[in-house]
């Protein structure tokens, strides 16, 4: 069978894959796993529960697997805290900030609205590793947690569970945002009772859109995932600055004046710089994916900053930054992780961290991205092939390296196999877009044919 935990939780058509007994059975199999460490084990020796906090995005799906996580958590003898609809770096902060024993946040991110997911933190409000995600879905099918009288786990609104989380970020701003017109995209989703009000207090003057979450609109058209509105937008009102987010808010993106589209590697980039000279990056290392463009790596080299590469995915990411000390990373696609002040990609505190630099330095966003070039990336998905046997073919491997000899130092070739279907992704960079899409094309015709099923 596959395994049930995919890189981001469990996910799925809500009611169809994901339904309320697999989400009842989900919660009781982690109060299982996740009560067992010494602060669950402190509780109960001093008379009282575990607790968990639980949140969603608006995706009406969310409102039936709340009640069935809360129930499975509060019948297997966990308190369960209700912050409702937050964003899921929110969530990961409430955790850590009233020293929960775990949470759960229900949410599909960036997919559409029939689609939702369930997600687990662990003490501190860090992502659960491989193994621990492993022992839940095993417990799935092991006897559950059932106390009876004064051990059955309460429900309770986590009131002030917003303020909590505007107030930390907002104490995490080096600088004001005065002076900055900035429109905020929220995705119909988890940003739009937060971002607004956190970005106002932090003076910056807003325009809104993408806030009128109904439970259905989320990320339809809007948000970190389609940014034509935005860039509109960010013209019609003559703004400074667009952010978006996506459903969760645990990305950002954003649009300078001109409606040009910034990046989660130029977000990087400015931002490694700024804490570079404030003295806050961390061995002045950057931690970003496989992916992120090149030139990424030649704007950080060039101004004396490290990078570390790791595989796709911000859980590896995070992986890294934990394991090292080091203080930002993330991806191409806006996650962006600032250890200092998160446990996992905040959007929010991403989009404030990048206009305070704008706001410090008075300079404009298109100003402060010229820091990097990207180079024009071409991305081929070869479908149908056994990308099994794609590092132990010589052929391929030969193509690989006559392309990456004529790119030289100006471009880049990387080939991945698909983690869950016949498929080998090809990814080219080169100083020009014929140049990358010719070479991406004549490699992922070699791969066609070596590897065809």
């Amino acid at each position: 069978m596959p395994r049930l935990f995919g890189t981001d939780g469990v996910r799925g058509l809500a009611n169809g894959d994901l339904t309320a007994d697999l989400a009842l059975g989900l919660a009781q199999a982690s109060a299982v796993v996740l009560t067992q460490g010494r602060q669950a084990e402190a509780r109960r020796a001093n008379g009282r529960r575990p607790i968990a906090v639980v949140a969603r995005d608006p995706r009406v799906s969310g409102e039936f697997l709340t009640a069935a996580v809360a129930a499975g958590l509060a019948s297997s003898g966990v308190d369960v805290l209700d912050a409702g609809v937050i964003p899921t770096p929110a969530a990961a902060f409430l955790i850590g900030d009233i020293d929960a024993d775990f949470g759960v946040m229900i949410s599909a991110s960036h997919n559409p609205a029939p689609d939702n997911g369930i997600k687990f933190f662990a003490t501190g409000g860090t992502k659960l590793p491989d193994l621990v995600e492993d022992r839940i879905e095993a417990a799935l099918h092991d006897t559950k947690l059932a106390p009876t009288g004064a051990g059955v786990g309460r429900i309770t609104r986590f009131a002030d569970a917003e303020d909590r989380y505007v107030i930390h970020l907002l104490s995490t701003l080096p600088n004001r945002l005065d002076g900055i017109h900035v429109v905020l995209d929220c995705a119909h989703g988890a940003a739009a009772g937060i971002s607004p009000q956190v970005f106002t207090d932090a003076g910056a003057r807003i325009t809104v859109i993408g806030a009128d979450p109904d439970g259905m609109n989320i990320n339809d058209g809007v948000g970190s995932t389609h940014l034509d509105n935005l860039a509109k937008a960010v013209l019609e009102h003559g703004a400074d600055v667009g952010i978006a987010h996506d459903g969760d808010a645990d990305r950002c993106l954003a649009v300078d004046r001109e409606g040009n589209i910034v990046d989660g590697d130029q977000i990087m980039a400015i931002l490694a710089l700024s804490m570079a000279e404030r003295g806050g990056l961390a061995d002045r290392t950057l931690v970003a994916t496989v992916m992120s463009n090149l030139g990424l790596r030649q704007a950080m080299a060039a101004h004396g900053i490290s990078m570390v590469e790791t595989k796709v995915g911000d859980r590896y990411v995070l992986e890294e930054l934990n394991a090292n000390g080091y203080s930002l990373g993330g991806e191409q696609s806006g996650h962006v992780i600032m250890t200092e002040f998160a446990t996992t990609g905040d959007g929010i505190l991403t989009g404030l961290h990048l206009v305070a630099e704008m706001a410090r330095t008075g300079k404009s966003l298109a100003e402060l991205a010229s820091v990097m070039s990207v180079l024009p990336q071409v991305l081929v998905n070869v479908r149908g092939v056994n990308h099994h046997a794609l590092h132990a073919d010589v052929p391929i491997a030969e193509a690989v390296a006559a392309a990456s000899a004529e790119l030289g130092d100006s471009g880049r070739v990387l080939l991945r196999p698909s983690g869950t279907e016949p498929m080998v992704r090809v990814m080219v960079e080169a100083v020009d877009q014929p140049t990358a899409d010719r070479i991406a094309h004549e490699l992922a015709a070699v791969v066609s044919a070596r590897l065809a099923l």
